[in-house]
């Protein structure tokens, strides 16, 4: 893919980038490595300053970083904005508890002193997405900052501006040159940054097959790896939900981020003695949806980021049908400029369609019933996903039988799947390893130093 960003509303590009040759790419590493060899001696009073700077900032200038969102990845602005925001949130989450969250951790034996100590490892690789250019990126680079690290950037190549946007953004917080930097390349030079003896570790979020690539590259050079990957999130309606909240959440849960977002609700799995009920309210939301210019602020649905993701999305949906499944509303491109692609809603999926077995990347919905809890329950686990769950109902013995029988790494119940910089986030099965976020996410990258003082 060319490094370029491309209008998904017209269709139109509007700036190319050349790659960094390898002379570029090998300088980028050497200030990396000499980065951290002084990074790695600053206070956490110093990285606390620079990351809280960086809050700020994101705040002061959220509209410009908003409007960069939206042009090259069609996010509606509104929600672009919000993303900014809350970039600056996690940057003040972890200036205000990394120090606490890494201090030396005393544990009792026999030793006159034992304790944990967290030290950070290095320059780590981060392999990010286009769908949430600023958030994905930012959540990463705050605790891998913080804790003492330095980062390398590989963005998505349709979000070129984005990227180095952040990487201004850290330049202007203060941090010291090098601390972050972003690297315009294609994914064809990951495997050179990741195999460098002075990069110690790598968080990839992506595709399952991006994921698989990544770990194996370093697992051949024995290096930590966090892995964040895609999900197909049931969102499962059990009779003593409260109807309306949970029609209106599971439209919101669904078209979030047009649609594209790893922790959307895809999978609905609603009981059968109110599947009738929910399916008819869910279709009508969906239809009724206002779809069209992202920077317009009555718009509730923009674009697809790319050209291919909507080619991919309505083979999905034309497969699904005609393997049996039943279309209810959309399945279709809406004609003119842009990646636009009308809400859809899918029912009787067949089992081993796409709708039942992949993750579909836009606003297509699947619609299951299930005739009991149980088989709730077993709709949900079968998928080789495993990232997030929504849950709604009112029955407290339901309640702890969809938390502790759901296999995921998030559930919310009676409310939409959202990262927190508060909790841990990440997924089980096909959905990755390790966690993002939290006191989790801070020691990913550290060396969790056992002291033994005789």
């Amino acid at each position: 893919m060319a490094i370029a960003t491309i209008n998904p509303t017209t269709g139109e590009t509007l700036k190319k980038f050349d790659a960094l040759t390898d002379a570029q790419l090998e300088r980028k590493l050497e200030v990396a490595a000499e980065a951290f060899s002084k990074y790695r001696k600053t206070s956490f009073a110093d990285r606390a300053r620079h990351m809280q700077r960086a809050a700020e900032i994101l705040e002061g200038q959220k509209e410009a970083f908003a409007r960069m969102m939206t042009t090259e990845m069609g996010k509606t602005f509104r929600s672009a904005i919000d993303e900014a925001v809350k970039c600056a949130w996690v940057c003040r989450f972890y200036a205000e508890n990394g120090e606490k969250f890494l201090a030396d951790e005393v544990i009792a034996t026999t030793a006159a002193r034992s304790y944990v100590r967290y030290q950070p490892l290095g320059p780590i690789l981060a392999v990010m997405p286009w769908n949430y250019p600023f958030w994905q990126v930012i959540r990463a680079a705050a605790p891998i900052l913080t804790a003492g690290n330095v980062m390398l950037l590989k963005h998505a190549s349709n979000v070129p501006q984005c990227a180095l946007m952040i990487e201004g953004l850290f330049r202007d917080a203060g941090f010291p040159e090098g601390v972050f930097q972003t690297v315009l390349i294609g994914s064809d030079k990951v495997e050179k940054i990741l195999t460098d003896p002075r990069v110690a570790g790598v968080t990839l979020t992506g595709s399952e097959g991006a994921g698989v690539q990544v770990a194996s590259g370093a697992a051949k050079k024995v290096k930590k790896v966090l892995l964040e990957l895609g999900g197909s999130d049931p969102f499962i309606v059990m009779p003593s939900a409260n109807m309306e909240e949970a029609v209106a959440t599971a439209v919101k849960a669904r078209i979030s981020n047009n649609g594209q977002s790893c922790i959307a609700a895809k999978r609905f799995i609603v009981a059968e003695p109110i599947a009738e009920e929910f399916q008819r309210r869910f279709v009508a939301a969906m239809a009724a949806l206002k779809v069209g210019d992202p920077f317009d602020e009555k718009t509730e649905l923009g674009p697809l980021a790319t050209k291919d993701g909507v080619t991919d999305l309505h083979q999905s949906v034309r497969t699904t049908i005609e393997s049996g499944g039943e279309l209810l509303t959309g399945g279709k491109r809406i004609d003119g400029p842009g990646n636009f692609y009308a809400p859809t809603v899918l029912a009787r999926i067949p089992k081993g369609s796409p709708a039942q077995c992949e993750e579909l990347f836009g606003p297509v919905a699947s619609v299951f019933r299930a005739k009991d809890l149980d088989e709730a329950i077993r709709i949900a686990n079968d998928s080789r996903f495993g990232l997030g769950a929504s849950a709604w109902t009112n029955d407290e013995k339901e309640r702890e039988r969809l938390i502790n029988e759901i296999e995921s790494g998030m559930v919310f119940i009676n409310r939409m799947v959202a990262s927190d910089p508060r909790l841990p986030f990440g997924g089980v099965k096909w959905s990755g390893y390790g966690r993002e976020l939290g006191i989790y996410g801070i020691r990913e990258f550290t060396d969790i130093k056992t002291v033994w003082i005789q």
